[in-house]
């Protein structure tokens, strides 16, 4: 499996999937996966199928259907590195072979090993007086057969491929008495073969019948490729299969177990082998080959001894290793066909180094493999329930048609009910559409959003920040619970909540921090969480959601927490998240009023003024899509100011004095002043390189539709922005729709 490369390819990209498109075409060219111009094509999408391209390729075009492509980083095939294209509409494929190639490196990535592209061409013949005398004719003529059919397409052989064998099978068919049905086993190199195979099949077709005596009625290939076949395997050690909440003896157990069912019971097989195939199918699409054929013959190898089974076998060796071997015929062109017309198809190739149609064949078996491995380790561990619920709501409320603006807000009752059903969908949007108040199945504790409308960064470092609360963000909600869960409806997360000991990691690591801080350890519950502001969107969701949890742990358990502690415990949540917060966000979620915030550098002591507001005010959020990441950013800013701290400090003070500013404007209500503070805010943290594109186009588009002062809120590099206006920005929120973006206003007062 050699290819050419102009540079020393590294597929292992920490973090991939947290940047942002431009970012990872970025890193696909510092690895030496694509060029600066496939980068640039790519970018701009001028790399996709043009429409009059199209309209040569297939019959009455009248358009171009678009999915998306993304790539699978990690794997490490035959000691070489691959970043796999995948053109799949289907969530978690993409991630689940990220996921399950970098398991598989660390102890040595996959070995694949293949035989020769070889396609079985058919010719059938009837009307034999003696099928057993013509099937010895037919073997006695074979190098006569084998001599006609590569006369045929003379390049072909001269590539050291052609019409390598032939074999005869007779059936006896009941009605029309015996058959004969001669295979001749063509080698088409790195071509699909389609045309090569059924033009020799056609033109032995008369020699075929003169040897016979019969006459010959269908010629042409046959989909089952089982001469071409893809041996894939994988070792990987038990301690490298530990995931939270589940040792690696556990994952390796249940993965064998699994895979046991998939061997004898035909309709386990079946999903067993389609997860095969997602993985396999969407390289397939994007390198431009037949995945209706690979589809079929996998499918027909897996019954071919009578009885259909699933593709893979897992087991244990000696060494107490989880081993895992996938055979399935593969047979794949990387020249000819759409390869020459799809601009993206030749993009693909390049992206995977131009392997041949052998190297791609044993690229898709491993692919297949590690597919294989995430779907049924998902299945043999936490994955056993999770998004099952969520999806199954998601479903339920699409089959019940309920309408867009309330569809995620009827997905989490349902899931909180428990009654996941069409009827009940219906029923609560009726509840809905009345204004009748819903039953909730378990109390919610609640906790606000934030936007700060001056001070972000300066408040890091000892000046103040004016923050008021969005409207009710988050609501959380405990019940005993035989395991201990972690459900998200709106974000489609089902999880287990694994022990400290494990050291999990985001939102899972807050609440194993939570349970054990607040000695619950012995406890079991599900946690249910509704938030109602997007991830990373600088609105202070996740100080938000810890409040939430700790208010919900207070009343479920009557631990009387005080506001005070319910605080300095989501304090220390933001600190676990963000490293070096202000603890603005977690006293905002906490008190949910407006408040003038202050840290002291020297004390770190954290005080806050209550602030009145003087008049009511039009706020507008608008999100630009692109997530914040807060700790990223405090680190930008911190890096920067260890460089010129003079400079910043100066930038800091003058925030801060916007904001003393900007407090008395805000208590007299005097918008129109606060406002143009605002505008000098975003000014300055423009100039700390917080600002992005999205960020600065979503705060023209609110100045020119009347914005008395917009700028971004949070931390920045994406994320948000706040705007305040003296009437109803409606009109804002359609002109920022219609420019791609989401926003929503509320009333301060």
């Amino acid at each position: 499996m050699e290819s050419e490369s102009k540079k020393q390819r590294n597929s292992r990209i920490p973090n991939f999937f947290r940047l942002d498109v431009t970012e990872r075409l970025e890193k696909l060219t510092e690895h030496g996966f694509i060029d600066a111009s496939d980068e640039l094509s790519l970018d701009t999408g001028t790399h996709t199928l043009r429409r009059h391209i199209a309209d040569k390729m297939i019959e009455n075009v009248v358009g171009v259907f678009g999915l998306p492509l993304g790539v699978a980083v990690n794997f490490l095939i035959n000691g070489k590195e691959y970043v796999v294209p995948l053109v799949v509409e289907e969530p978690s494929v993409v991630a689940g072979l990220s996921g399950a190639a970098r398991t598989a490196r660390i102890s040595g990535g996959f070995a694949v090993a293949c035989s020769a592209p070889i396609i079985t061409g058919q010719v059938q013949v009837v009307y034999i007086d003696d099928v057993e005398l013509a099937r010895e004719k037919l073997l006695q003529h074979r190098d006569e057969i084998l001599n006609l059919a590569n006369t045929l397409h003379p390049k072909m052989v001269a590539r050291g491929g052609g019409a390598k064998d032939i074999e005869v099978h007779t059936y006896e068919t009941g009605r029309k008495g015996s058959m004969l049905v001669l295979h001749l086993h063509v080698d088409t190199q790195d071509a699909m073969g389609a045309n090569v195979v059924n033009g020799m099949c056609e033109g032995i077709a008369s020699l075929v019948e003169s040897i016979t005596g019969g006459t010959v009625f269908l010629r042409i290939l046959s989909n089952l490729t089982d001469r071409s076949i893809v041996w894939a395997e994988v070792t990987m050690p038990t301690e490298n299969l530990s995931i939270p909440g589940f040792h690696g003896k556990e994952v390796c157990d249940g993965i064998v177990l699994a895979n046991e069912l998939a061997r004898v019971d035909p309709y386990r097989a079946a999903t067993h082998n389609k997860g095969i195939m997602n993985g396999i199918d969407a390289i397939a699409v994007a390198t431009g080959n037949d995945y209706r054929a690979l589809e079929a013959a996998a499918h027909a190898y897996a019954a071919r001894d009578g009885r259909y089974r699933g593709l893979t076998d897992w087991e244990v060796n000696e060494d107490g290793d989880l081993v895992g071997r996938l055979e399935i015929p593969i047979k794949v062109g990387t020249v000819g066909g759409s390869l020459e017309t799809n601009p993206t198809v030749r993009l693909c190739h390049r992206l995977l180094g131009n392997p041949t149609a052998i190297e791609l064949a044993g690229i898709m078996g491993c692919v297949g493999l590690a597919q294989n491995f995430a779907a049924i380790r998902a299945l043999a561990t936490a994955g056993i329930q999770q998004n099952h619920m969520t999806l199954h709501a998601r479903s339920v409320a699409t089959s019940a048609q309920v309408p867009a603006d309330i569809f995620e807000h009827v997905v989490d009752s349902l899931v909180e009910n428990g009654t996941i059903k069409v009827w009940k969908a219906k029923e609560i949007v009726d509840q809905m559409r009345s204004n009748e108040p819903q039953q909730q199945a378990q109390p919610r504790s609640s906790a606000f959003g934030k936007t700060i409308f001056l001070g972000e960064h300066a408040v890091v470092y000892g000046r103040p920040a004016l923050a008021v609360p969005l409207p009710v963000a988050v609501e959380a909600t405990i019940r005993d619970s035989d395991v201990s869960m972690l459900i998200v409806p709106r974000w489609g997360v089902e999880q287990r909540i694994p022990s400290q000991e494990d050291r999990p990691q985001g939102l899972l690591g807050m609440l194993a921090t939570l349970i054990e801080r607040l000695n619950l350890s012995e406890r079991t519950m599900c946690i249910e969480i509704f938030p109602n502001v997007p991830r990373a969107m600088g609105l202070g969701g996740s100080a938000a959601i810890a409040v939430a949890v700790i208010k919900a742990f207070s009343e479920h358990y009557e631990l009387q927490l005080s506001l005070d502690k319910i605080n300095e415990f989501a304090y220390e949540c933001e600190r676990a998240a963000h490293g070096s917060p202000s603890g603005v966000d977690n006293t905002l979620a906490t008190y949910g009023k407006p408040i003038l915030f202050r840290r002291d550098q020297q004390t770190k002591e954290a005080t806050f003024q209550d602030l009145k507001i003087g008049t009511p005010i039009h706020v507008l959020i608008g999100m630009s899509g692109k997530e914040s990441l807060t700790a990223m950013m405090v680190a930008q800013v911190r890096d920067g100011r260890e460089q010129n701290t003079a400079e910043y400090e100066r930038v800091f003070d003058a925030i801060g004095k916007l904001t003393d500013v900007g407090a008395r404007a805000f208590q007299e209500g005097n918008i129109q002043k606060l406002g143009t503070l605002m505008n000098l805010c975003q000014g300055y943290l423009n100039g700390l390189q917080l600002s992005t594109p999205e960020i600065e186009e979503l705060v023209h588009i609110a100045r020119v539709h009347g914005a008395l002062g917009a700028k971004l809120t949070g931390s920045g590099g994406g994320g948000s922005i706040v705007a305040i206006f003296e009437e109803s920005p409606e009109s804002v929120i359609d002109a920022m729709k219609d420019a791609g973006y989401d926003a929503f206003s509320f009333l301060l007062k």
